[in-house]
């Protein structure tokens, strides 16, 4: 591939996550990649020494270039936004203030890029909850942080996994708080958002299906009665008052099977578990986090910081493999 050529792709940003678990090895992986690097422009956001000692450890071929000294001349060379925030000795598999901190600091720094249009979407490499915290950021995660940094009030989180789409009407709460959560207009509000989202990312109307929250879709008030109560009102009302496409509740055991064949482009999950247990068990290493309302493109990895392998060597980076190429083909997308 030639330079112009290489020109021309998308610029994606990779926070290389929690330096303590293995962010930094599937970015690398993954930046090594003729796949990747067939799809775009990868610029690594994080400390130049801490890659390369990694690097080295994995016996990856790969050559870096610091960000404004020498544009890449060649797909060999990786382009890295030195971040310069991590000490050279560090604590591996475990939850720690600095690795914490500077992983939060290179999320930082790629929203500052993207913003100023130096690069056109971020990919994220996982970080740690409690790490960042104890390195002085109280968010519940990426999302809430990354809505925070680009001034956002309304977002969601959402995966894709090829044909496979869905949406969250909650994340990160107990059960009992999901389904308290699950209300006519709540899920309303989420309709119409994935509604408007969904196809401003594909450019066309998009097909909108809903979960039920219990078995069988509760078969008719047998089993529970939010299906009649809360689900319904909520599907009549945007379909007959905004024109969405959308339908349900269908029994959450099927439901998911059949957005992945491709009957439906979205499918709204009524809690955390119901939409991920479905989404890894059926594309896990494939699947894509991807937050919805940002005014940034953003993708990250469908799994943690695997503090347990970190530092092995033996970490799949498939799953951030596909998180740059969709964060690359939605940058094309965005692009007309």
């Amino acid at each position: 591939m030639s330079s112009n050529d290489i020109k021309k792709l998308p610029v994606i940003g990779i926070t290389i996550g929690d330096a303590a678990g293995i962010g930094p090895e599937i970015s690398l992986k993954a930046v090594a990649d003729e796949k990747v690097r067939k799809a775009c422009r990868p610029i690594l956001v994080g400390d130049l020494r801490h890659l390369n000692a990694v690097c080295e450890r994995l016996h990856l071929a790969l050559t870096f270039v610091r960000s404004g000294e020498t544009a890449p001349a060649d797909t060999a060379a990786v382009e890295v936004f030195d971040t310069a925030n991590l000490p050279s000795n560090i604590p591996t598999g475990m939850d720690d203030a600095t690795t914490g901190k500077a992983a939060a600091e290179c999320i930082e720094a790629a929203v500052r890029l993207c913003l100023n249009g130096r690069i056109d979407a971020i990919t994220t490499a996982p970080i740690s909850k409690k790490a960042i915290a104890l390195g002085g950021y109280n968010y519940p995660g990426h999302t809430e942080f990354l809505a925070e940094l680009t001034g956002t009030e309304e977002f969601r989180m959402s995966f894709f996994a090829g044909q496979l789409r869905v949406v969250l009407l909650s994340t990160h709460v107990s059960l009992r708080r999901a389904i308290e959560l699950l209300t006519a207009d709540s899920l309303a509000d989420l309709i119409r958002f994935t509604d408007r989202e969904l196809a401003r990312l594909l450019k066309r109307r998009v097909r909108i299906a809903v979960a039920g929250l219990n078995p069988h879709a509760s078969e008719q008030g047998m089993f529970g009665d939010e299906e009649a109560n809360e689900i319904v009102p909520a599907v009549v009302r945007c379909r007959d008052e905004f024109g969405i496409d959308v339908s349900g509740p269908y029994s959450p055991d099927t439901i998911f099977l059949r957005g992945h064949r491709g009957e439906f482009d979205v499918v709204v999950a009524c809690y955390h578990d119901q939409a991920t247990i479905a989404v890894k068990s059926l594309s896990f290493g494939a699947s894509v986090n991807v937050t919805l309302g940002l005014p940034i493109i953003r993708t990250s990895v469908d799994h943690g910081t695997a503090y347990d392998i970190a530092g092995k060597g033996v970490a799949d980076a498939s799953s951030m493999g596909a998180a740059i190429r969709l964060a690359a083909d939605l940058a094309r997308h965005a692009a007309g």
